[in-house]
């Protein structure tokens, strides 16, 4: 058996096996047990008990988090040319269409959100194969598609994030980074959770939030007592 590192007895110690803790007090044992170089990623995952195999048990929205996600979001904006204006001044990365369908289909995905009109819809979606694993296909039901451009780009630089439950019935996403103060992280993840609990699915039956853990970038895991989330 392989011995614990200096690292791994200090986290060893400050982590009670089995305990649920209240979020304010997740946020704070989170910093003290990360020990990354680099500003790490908080992570929150989140145990629906839905069926997402059912189409009418599928949770999947948006949310503005109040203090961003702490990352540099790179937004491609495919729009015809009376919109790239409008598109370039609210702070999109990149601006065009044709020249970027292309690029596309050789392969470039460099960005993080990609956000279109309908007008365009025809050229984008054939290339769902390429960017619906990828996560970058514009939806109007995340507000990627549409004609309010600046509106959108701004959001997203804001730090609005989409979110979708898996097929194993777990929402996960990035609320932020380490170097967030203990009650920014904390807003982040009752903002994110509210906006879960508000997608509740009729046809769900039984406890609705199964569980909640908290992590950070190479760090374990913290159960959070849901409970403790309204407080």
């Amino acid at each position: 058996m392989s011995r614990l590192t200096k690292n791994q007895q200090q986290v060893k110690a400050k982590v009670e096996p089995g305990k649920q803790y209240k979020l304010s007090e997740a946020a704070k044992v989170l910093k003290e047990i990360s020990y990354t170089k680099f500003d790490a990623s908080v992570d929150v995952a989140v145990r629906l008990g839905v069926d997402p195999r059912k189409a009418n048990q599928m949770v999947r929205g948006v949310v503005t988090l109040p203090h961003g996600t702490g990352k540099v979001t790179r937004v491609l904006v495919l729009c015809t040319p009376d919109k790239e204006k409008e598109a370039i001044e609210s702070g999109a990365d990149f601006v065009g269409l044709d020249e970027y369908v292309d690029k596309i289909k050789n392969g470039w995905t460099d960005v993080d959100v990609i956000i279109c009109t309908p007008s365009v819809m025809a050229k984008v979606g054939a290339l769902g194969r390429i960017l619906g694993p990828r996560g970058l296909m514009p939806n109007p039901k995340t507000g990627t598609v549409t004609m309010e451009i600046g509106k959108a780009v701004q959001e997203v630089k804001a730090g609005k994030i989409d979110f979708k439950v898996d097929k194993t019935g777990i929402v996960h996403s990035g609320i932020g980074k380490l170097s967030f103060s203990e009650d920014s992280i904390a807003a982040n993840v009752r903002e994110f959770i509210a906006a879960i609990i508000k997608l509740k699915p009729q046809a769900a039956k039984g406890t609705y939030i199964k569980s909640i853990y908290l992590s950070s970038t190479m760090s374990m895991g913290l159960a959070i007592d849901p409970k403790s989330i309204s407080e």
